[in-house]
């Protein structure tokens, strides 16, 4: 919106004092984050949605990455709560339970690693805020963050490897497959794979990694006729060569219960490793991408196809794709419940966490919280140990 040019000093200085009032500005470093569109915000729940985070007494943090938003969802004792921090572009989320942080990766140019802590300050609610953010170079493309041992790692698909975070702020590539070498070297210089995510082992030589392709092609990853149908790969971190073919676009790979899970986005599908293969454990009404687990039950998070994309979701029916996430019992296959963003978009990434951690984020989507509370939150917050 175009604003009017002050026409004293003291209308300009009025203005300047009524800018970066609201606690979302600033905490996103934002301008416009105070202006959510409430659209965004509606949900719809089927099945036992809320009765499955109460029983399971956990908390999901779930990125929507084209919509700017972290989502909490929570069943809390009065009920359900859904919360929300304005965050440019998030993609990959890791939970650090023993120093109480979460890693968010922010993948507008140039990338951060924002770090969140549960705080304290509106009664017993542990609510997450950020307490630090790490500029890190926009060429990484950041999707997938990960711990292993203790360190951060994240899938830096603009150069095809895997980096560690360094405490300082810096990074390190420590893995890439062998795909992108030749003679003169490894290829970092743009993405040629979309290695987009980490099945975490204890270090990156016993994990695996997803890409939409096992060799560098003519086309980029990005270009609207790169070929994807079955192409996609996961590779083993010790052989740095693929061990499962035949996947379209794969994201959010993840070991659980000692198997090897991947979404299968291009098919809206959820799939287990056997035999080399990927093998449909669940298909859903979207293209599949965010993945947790907790006692039996997967979280799943299905998206709608980028239209200009719609080339990479053959499997898919494009008119009947919603954004949200689906728990899934991993024993029957069977979609115990939903919550649904009719407005929404993409979803990158979803993780959970016991409540007792943390409760939500600082941002309530339900109603609209008074500018005081959020005030006073960021005013006085103690970090909750």
């Amino acid at each position: 919106m175009k604003q009017t040019r002050p026409r004293t000093p003291e209308d300009a200085w009025k203005r300047s004092d009524a800018e970066w009032r609201d606690p979302a500005q600033v905490v996103s470093q934002w301008s416009a984050a105070g202006n959510i569109d409430p659209q965004l915000l509606k949900f719809k729940t089927r099945g036992d949605w809320w009765d499955i985070l109460a029983e399971s007494r956990i908390t999901l943090l779930v990125s929507r990455e084209y919509e700017h938003l972290l989502m909490a969802l929570a069943a809390g004792q009065g009920g359900p709560e859904v919360s929300f921090l304005p965050v440019r572009h998030p993609s990959g989320i890791a939970i650090d339970r023993r120093r109480r942080l979460v890693h968010v990766a922010s993948t507008r140019n140039p990338n951060q690693i924002v770090d969140l802590a549960p705080a304290r300050a509106i009664g017993q609610r542990r609510t997450l805020v950020p307490v630090r953010s790490k500029f890190l170079p926009g060429r990484l493309y950041l999707h997938d963050l990960v711990l292993m041992g203790g360190e951060l790692y994240a899938t830096a698909v603009g150069e095809n490897a895997i980096i560690r975070i360094n405490a300082d702020g810096g990074y390190r590539r420590v893995w890439w497959p062998r795909a992108i070498e030749n003679r003169r070297g490894p290829r970092f210089d743009q993405n040629y794979l979309q290695l987009n995510s980490i099945a975490a082992g204890t270090k990156p030589a016993d994990s695996f990694f997803s890409a939409s392709s096992e060799k560098v092609l003519t086309l980029r990853p990005g270009h609207p006729n790169f070929p994807v149908d079955k192409r996609g790969v996961i590779f083993s971190g010790a052989t740095r060569e693929p061990v499962v073919r035949g996947l379209t676009r794969p994201h959010s790979a993840r070991i659980y219960r000692r198997k090897l899970w991947v979404n299968n986005s291009g098919y809206g599908e959820l799939c287990v490793v056997k035999d080399a293969r990927g093998e449909t454990a669940v298909r859903l009404p979207g293209w599949t991408r965010g993945l947790a687990f907790h006692k039996g039950i997967a979280f799943v998070g299905t998206s709608r196809v980028i239209p200009r994309f719609r080339q990479y979701a053959p499997g898919l029916d494009l008119a009947k794709s919603e954004c949200g996430v689906h728990a899934v019992d991993l024993r029957s296959g069977r979609v115990l419940g939903s919550l649904i963003w009719p407005f929404g978009n993409q979803i990158f990434a979803i993780e959970a966490s016991l409540s007792r951690m943390f409760s939500g984020l600082p941002f309530v989507a339900a109603r609209k919280r008074p500018l005081e509370e959020e005030q006073k939150l960021f005013y006085a917050f103690e970090i909750a140990r």
